[in-house]
């Protein structure tokens, strides 16, 4: 009598077949030249929807539009920022005669940002909506597309790339703000743009270095480039970012500063003797030259139309339009550091990792659309709450990572430092000005960096390829389960990302914590 056939393998069995059936997959050269392409246009493609589906919703000025979308319509018919009279924000509504003056207005941000949401509205007209926001959702969703290259070019890996790019893709403050003419959506765009363009700098440079003979003619330097293409593109981008508000800056310093860090450690490993001199004061200069000048220009460029009129903010101060420029720069800085005006919505940046006090954006009513009583419209700039407690939390394992291996003197890539340094420009300065009225929505240039960080933590909880079958297949399922429940709480969160009009009752548990009512 012969033993009876097991219907189903072993489990040691179905491991093993697992294992083969995922290596043969991922190893097959049409599969990963298919996914190459595949992944970047299908998330770019999920985030478009999101960013674009009914953008025209709310056909109303929404919280700052009041300011960015009427100075952006001045620029486009005057050349620079007028005064606005009576009524303005509802005639952008009703298209009634535009109470627009020439008299010039003080604002408080550069124009580039506001020359390209005027763009959109040169397209549609200023009446609407959809136009006052074409800009914001092109360049979010430009934003996704940019956090997955970057992550592509940090990791290697098409699907940590392809998981980050996701992860941004659903979060719900970077798709608030993609939906919504503000400005801080636009200076995300320059600010990844800035950073990818440092990366594929490193990536260039960093091997001309390394290269370096031991037989050099001078052991005590290496040698000074001057021809680093990528980094006068990432002073151009970083310089429209601060040409879009002025904390581009501080990214602008920081990726200058790891420049000059990367230089070093490269000379180093090529034996330089003089590598921290020769990194600081011999190829510093030239670095400072290549970054900072393309930053200067663009940012000047941005004032044109400031500068071939007459009639804008302290254009007539000065026979001079650039000591004039200056003088109103300085009326700028003063305003921007004395800013303390109560608003309801007001957040410190102490308040920002624990997501106290999100801003709602826009709130109306519209019981016909949901078909009862009590029916509540939000538009409210919550970050997907999973994605960002996990993404702070994966930001604190990095910095772990990163001293453990300065005090083991153990090499840290640029997948951990890259993020690290992107919020530390990001938050930190924020945190220098306790007592200024700053929103939780600044954030949103926070939001790549943390989704990259939370990405490269999800592949060390994944396991790596000489990892035990077991291991990796139960990390991949966790790292699965996580990801299905970022989708579920994003759907979840949705309508108030969009506006939709929902149940009171509905909207109410979206209300995790007291402060994001």
């Amino acid at each position: 009598m012969t033993a009876p056939v097991p219907l189903l393998p072993a489990p040691e069995e179905r491991l093993t077949r697992y294992g083969q059936l995922r290596d043969r997959i991922l190893l097959d050269p049409d599969w990963r030249r298919s996914v190459r392409w595949l992944a970047p246009l299908v998330v770019t493609a999920i985030a478009a929807v999101l960013r674009l589906i009914n953008i025209g919703h709310p056909h109303q000025l929404a919280f700052d539009e009041t300011y960015y979308v009427k100075d952006a319509w001045s620029l486009w018919t005057l050349g620079y920022e007028g005064t606005w009279g009576e009524g303005a924000n509802d005639a952008f509504v009703t298209l009634q005669q535009l109470p627009l003056s020439e008299q010039g207005s003080f604002i408080a941000h550069p124009p580039l940002g506001k020359w390209l949401i005027a763009l959109g509205m040169a397209i549609g007209g200023p009446d609407n909506s959809a136009g006052w926001r074409l800009a914001t959702a092109l360049l979010g969703t430009a934003s996704v597309l940019l956090v997955y290259l970057i992550a592509r070019t940090l990791s290697g890996s098409i699907v940590v790339a392809t998981v980050a790019g996701t992860l941004i893709a659903l979060d719900g403050l970077s798709i608030v703000l993609s939906r919504i003419a503000l400005l801080d959506g636009i200076l995300t765009f320059f600010v990844l743009l800035g950073v990818l363009f440092v990366l594929l700098d490193r990536r260039r440079t960093i091997p001309l270095l390394e290269r370096r003979a031991p037989e050099a003619p001078d052991p005590f330097w290496g040698p000074i480039l001057w021809r680093r293409p990528w980094l006068i593109a990432a002073g151009l981008a970083l310089g429209a970012a601060c040409a879009v508000k002025w904390s581009g800056l501080y990214v602008l310093a920081a990726f200058g500063l790891y420049v000059v860090v990367t230089d070093a450690l490269a000379r180093r490993r090529a034996g330089v003797i003089l590598w921290p001199t020769d990194a600081a004061f011999r190829q510093g200069p030239v670095s400072f030259l290549l970054l900072v000048f393309p930053a200067l220009a663009v940012y000047l460029i941005s004032w044109t139309g400031w500068f071939v009129t007459a009639g804008g903010y302290d254009r007539q101060s000065d026979a001079n339009p650039l000591v004039a420029l200056w003088k109103y720069h300085q009326s700028m800085l003063g305003f921007h550091v004395g800013l303390n005006r109560g608003h309801p919505y007001a957040s410190p940046a102490w308040e920002w990792p624990f997501l106290l006090r999100p801003t709602a954006v826009w709130v109306g009513t519209d019981p016909a659309l949901c078909g009862v009583d009590h029916c509540m419209a939000v538009i409210s700039a919550v970050p997907n709450p999973l994605i960002w407690y996990a993404g702070v939390a994966a930001a604190v394992f990095l910095l772990f990572l990163l001293v453990r291996g300065w005090v083991r003197r153990q090499p840290v890539g640029p997948e951990i430092s890259v993020p690290l340094v992107g919020l530390a420009a990001t938050y930190i300065p924020w945190l220098l000005f306790p007592e200024r009225t700053i929103f939780q929505f600044y954030t949103v240039v926070m939001v790549p960096f943390l989704v990259i960080a939370l990405a490269m933590t999800l592949r060390i909880i994944a396991g790596r390829r000489e990892d035990a079958l077991h291991r990796r297949q139960s990390g991949e399922r966790t790292v699965l389960i996580f990801l299905v429940f970022v989708v579920l709480v994003s759907a979840f969160f949705y309508p108030l990302w969009a506006g939709i009009s929902v149940p009171y009752d509905f909207w109410r548990l979206h209300n995790w914590l007291p402060g994001w009512v």
